[in-house]
């Protein structure tokens, strides 16, 4: 018998994640507040629902993709509620980024009403959600995990317990935060490299196969021309929004604080793409940084 997936969120990454689980076979339900979303998906072979009440019913597996843990709280709460509405023992899988401490409620949340749940925050961007190669980072007990595997092989190739509940939501944070320390340290370079009177491509071509190669290099190019799937040659159309990525980031300063940890870089990280998300960037691609960079640069010197 086909397995019924709830999909709740069809935004950048979940339309695609809600697509490769219909290519795989999953009956899929979706539910988005944007009627264009809901639009989007079902042409990509979901079933699109008025509610995310409606999408649970009958569902085996309900994933979660939202913005955040307030949100995701508010998603499984209430009459109109998901827990309230999946059948019993549903398994929940949560694929939103969230605070540490919100993932946990979740979860406890989510037992309270008669179901499982795991948290499987992911890595990879747009590309990687469209591609069904996301890294997921799963908190969950080993038993969940198995049985969720299906539903996250369909989405992604690499699946890595972390540990229990939390622990995917602490190394995604870690994660998250060397990619924005990795994301300013190569824009700066492309920066310096132009001020210097090297051309994109040759940087490019060096770096990315010497000691400065990385995903936010060899991926996520912050400059048009090297790599043709960065968001650098679609005026920085997410992607990675930029406020999605401060609002990670303001996660990991939580965690910074809390646990004492000396992250100078990390911290920074946090101040320049706050200051950026403040300004004009917050719905470009994180990239974009980029040209926040160009803009403090002296052309005096």
């Amino acid at each position: 018998m086909t397995s019924t997936v709830a999909f709740i969120g069809l935004g950048n990454m979940g339309a695609h994640m809600a697509a490769n689980l219909a290519k795989a076979g999953f009956t899929v339900r979706g539910y988005d507040p944007v009627p264009e979303a809901r639009e989007r998906a079902a042409a990509a072979g979901v079933s699109p629902c008025e509610s995310q009440a409606e999408a649970v019913r009958g569902a085996q597996f309900v994933v979660t993709s939202l913005p955040n843990g307030k949100i995701l709280k508010a998603a499984y709460d209430g009459p109109e509620g998901l827990l309230g509405n999946a059948p019993a023992d549903t398994l929940f899988i949560d694929c939103s980024t969230v605070d540490v401490v919100d993932a946990r409620q979740a979860r406890e949340m989510a037992l309270a009403a008669g179901h499982r749940a795991i948290e499987s925050p992911m890595s990879g961007g747009t590309t990687g959600a469209e591609a069904g190669t996301l890294t997921f980072m799963v908190g969950a007990e080993p038993q969940d995990l198995e049985s969720a595997r299906p539903v996250l092989e369909a989405m992604g190739k690499k699946i890595v317990l972390c540990g229990g509940s939390g622990a995917g939501q602490a190394v995604k944070l870690c994660n998250n935060m060397v990619l924005a320390v990795n994301m300013i340290a190569v824009s700066e370079a492309f920066v310096l490299a132009e001020s210097l009177g090297v051309d994109h491509q040759a940087f490019f071509d060096v770096a990315s196969n010497a000691t400065a190669s990385c995903w936010a290099l060899n991926t996520n190019c912050p400059v048009p021309g090297p790599v043709s799937t960065s968001p650098a040659n679609r005026d920085y159309a997410p992607g990675f929004m930029t406020a999605l990525m401060t609002k990670d980031l303001g996660l990991a300063a939580s965690a910074i604080e809390l646990t004492g940890t000396d992250a100078k870089m990390g911290s920074l990280a946090v101040e320049v793409y706050r200051h950026f998300n403040e300004g004009d960037g917050s719905t470009k691609d994180f990239s974009a940084i980029i040209n926040e960079i160009r803009a403090n640069t002296s052309k005096d010197a």
